[in-house]
């Protein structure tokens, strides 16, 4: 079996606490060296011992190692595994950091209520302006090194940051996500049957997707879905979805409310908070309570040291607590991350959920567009499955959609102001213009340590 070097981008995010568990069980990739790479190197080392450890617990021979330097991390490298926030180093990750509580407070300010912030929506946007310029640099050295190498990006905005590199590098790119498996989970559960029984078409982009077809062993049972689901009392957090999923005619994919909000105005232009429809108001007046006294915290030098060191402590034991999974997980009800590099790596060819670019597989939509999707994979990769295409409906939203995240990704690459305030008047919860523009300002300023020039 062929052992495989395999770089882990951001090598301290949590993220990696499950996905080397799931490497390390792969065995057609036995004997390969995996290293960790990230800014905040005590992280790396952390994650990097974990990381050891359930290598030897599997007894594949495989290596691990934190690396000091990008270029050592990635040379000769075949796959590259990226979980990057863009928000600088932190230890819980990009939702808690100064940054991105800004990019939640600031909207709030002008009557934009966002609940997650990560797709979609200012937050989004700010989110991929600061990754992007990582993302890139990180090509540019890997075509340098590794130019064959296929990475696989785990962080969001997932659609953003694998069209900024697929169209400004030449690195192969796989986004890899759990949304449209957690949705096929969903409907088996529905009508008490074996999810791999079910045969799934959707059309759409990360986190925002629609079921075309679903049937079960040859019957369709598409009716028998929406019957079901219009029968049922909508769950708490799935109001909206429910009642757009009956309106088009198509059921949304992935249906927590707090995601899909990212995608239309329904929490945009209110009065306040308190208008926030679908039962969110309470919650998110709180949300955004504590998010003001955590940005209000200012920690001396010796408190904030002392917090980080807790902090490192607590995630080190938190580690040690994790056990390697019995298998790789399976591409249909997880991210089956190892299974993808083992299949690409044997060239085996078997059926995948990915990011990618769109290639005609839907024809109505752009063929540049990242969508999600189903793909076989071999030697070389991944290609996409024909979709078919979009309906009317369906088609004019995620033009729209597809729209903004060009913008936001020439914005980054480019540092562009006037490309970022394009992408705010084109999003769904789009203000006045001259708002627009001054809030585009703060969140600028907010984020200006981490933007490229011309943002900045």
């Amino acid at each position: 079996m062929p052992s495989k070097k395999i770089v882990c981008l951001g090598g301290g995010s949590g993220y990696f606490t499950r996905a080397l568990g799931d490497i390390a069980v792969t065995e057609g990739l036995a004997g390969s060296e995996i290293t960790l790479y990230d800014i905040d190197m005590e992280k790396a080392e952390i994650m990097a011992q974990h990381g050891v450890r359930l290598a030897q617990e599997s007894g594949l021979g495989m290596t691990v190692r934190a690396s000091k330097t990008l270029a050592d991390a990635v040379d000769g490298a075949d796959f590259a595994v990226s979980s990057i926030g863009g928000a600088g180093a932190s230890i819980g990750g990009v939702y808690g950091t100064a940054a991105h509580i800004q990019d939640i407070l600031i909207p709030a300010r002008y009557g934009i209520f966002q609940v997650v912030g990560d797709t979609g929506g200012p937050a989004g946007m700010m989110m991929g302006l600061r990754s992007i310029p990582i993302y890139i640099n990180i090509c540019r050295e890997m075509e340098k090194r590794c130019p064959e190498v296929i990475l696989m990006n785990h962080s969001n905005p997932m659609a953003v940051l694998c069209r900024a590199m697929e169209k400004y590098t030449d690195i192969k790119v796989i986004g890899v996500c759990h949304g449209v498996q957690g949705g096929i989970m969903r409907i088996a559960n529905l009508l008490g049957v074996n999810p791999h029984e079910l045969d799934c078409v959707w059309i759409g982009t990360n986190h925002y997707h629609w079921f075309t077809r679903i049937r079960h062993q040859g019957e369709d049972v598409y009716p028998e879905v929406r019957q079901k689901l219009a029968e049922r009392q909508s769950p708490k957090g799935e109001m909206m979805t429910q009642n757009l999923s009956q309106i088009y005619g198509h059921t949304i994919v992935y249906p927590p409310d707090d995601h899909a909000f990212e995608f239309y105005p329904f929490t945009a232009r209110l009065s306040d908070v308190e208008a926030v429809p679908y039962g969110f108001a309470e919650e998110l007046k709180e949300k955004y309570a504590h998010l003001e006294k955590m940005a209000a915290v200012k920690l001396s030098e010796a408190e904030a040291k002392a917090q980080r060191q807790n902090q490192l402590k607590s995630f080190a034991e938190q580690l040690q607590n994790v056990k390697p999974p019995e298998s790789p997980s399976d591409p249909l009800t997880g991210e089956g991350i190892g299974s993808l590099m083992e299949a690409i790596a044997l060239g085996r060819r078997q059926v995948q959920i990915v990011n990618i670019a769109n290639n005609s597989a839907v024809p109505n939509l752009p063929a540049y567009a990242n969508l999600e999707m189903e793909a076989i994979t071999d030697s070389c990769g991944v290609r996409g499955i024909y979709i078919g295409e979009a309906p009317m409906s369906l088609k004019g939203i995620l033009e729209k959609r597809i729209a903004w995240q060009e913008l936001v990704v020439d914005a980054g690459v480019k540092g562009d102001k006037n490309l970022a305030l394009q992408a705010l008047l084109l999003d769904e919860m789009a203000i006045l213009p001259e708002k627009a523009e001054q809030m585009l300002s703060e969140l600028l300023a907010a984020s200006k340590d981490m933007l490229p020039a011309g943002l900045q």
